[in-house]
């Protein structure tokens, strides 16, 4: 069977194994590293974070608890599968909470986030050229993570993080299609609306990003391609 192999994540100094081992596996499930329906094994997930089983096993239980991640009834831990309804439903809240977080956050940006900001958008580019998506949709997240945190009462961004972490198993099948969705940069859009100090602009650039990128699936594309998925 080939290694499993996680995409990287920086331990600050101090964290524990345990908590490590949580923030890892939830960004690999967050940006699409694992596909709907994927069974994971806490010796696989052990070995791919050269970690001891405990500390696996206490990530899971509580990636378990937030829907991340399911107990079979056979104790496989599997990947949950997502519908096209449940796929509408989160693009949806995906769209109001963070419309809702950009608008709350332009007051308290500075250039100098702008500028980071717009570099990140940048690495993103670059990321798609060189084919590396999962750094690229990090990225992604990077560059909206940033916007929302300017707010110094970030207390939609736990809200907004749950949804992408609900939607990343589809996010790898929809990166294969990056090109068919981002024909209009919203990115671009945001970060001149940000510049404006235009809060509803950012608002709708960013709700425009998700609706045509993601979003720009319909149900019958999501149900194709989650069967390509299984």
């Amino acid at each position: 069977m080939k290694p499993l192999v996680l995409p990287p994540l920086a331990r600050p100094d101090g964290m524990t194994t345990h908590d490590y081992a949580f923030n890892r596996l939830r960004q690999a499930i967050m940006v699409g590293a694992f596909r709907p329906g994927t069974s994971v094994t806490i010796r696989g997930l052990a070995e791919a974070l050269e970690s001891s089983p405990t500390p696996v096993r206490e990530a899971l239980r509580q990636l378990t608890s937030i829907g991340a991640l399911q107990f079979l009834e056979n104790r496989r831990i599997v990947v949950p599968h997502i519908t096209p309804a449940r796929f509408e439903e989160l693009i949806l809240l995906r769209i109001a909470l963070e419309s809702h977080a950009a608008r709350r956050a332009v007051a308290h940006l500075s250039e100098r986030q702008i500028e980071k900001i717009t570099a990140i958008d940048d690495s993103i580019e670059t990321e798609i050229r060189k084919g590396n998506k999962v750094a690229a949709l990090i990225a992604n997240q990077a560059f909206h993570r940033m916007i929302y945190t300017a707010n110094p009462d970030p207390v939609a961004m736990p809200l907004i993080e749950s949804v992408w972490l609900q939607l990343g198993p589809i996010l790898g099948i929809a990166m294969e299609h990056v090109t068919e969705l981002y024909v209009v940069d919203r990115h671009r859009e945001a970060i001149d609306a940000l510049r404006r100090r235009d809060e509803e602009a950012v608002a709708d650039a960013i709700a425009a990003d998700i609706r045509e990128g993601i979003g720009g699936f319909d149900q019958q594309a999501v149900a194709r391609l989650l069967r390509l998925a299984a």
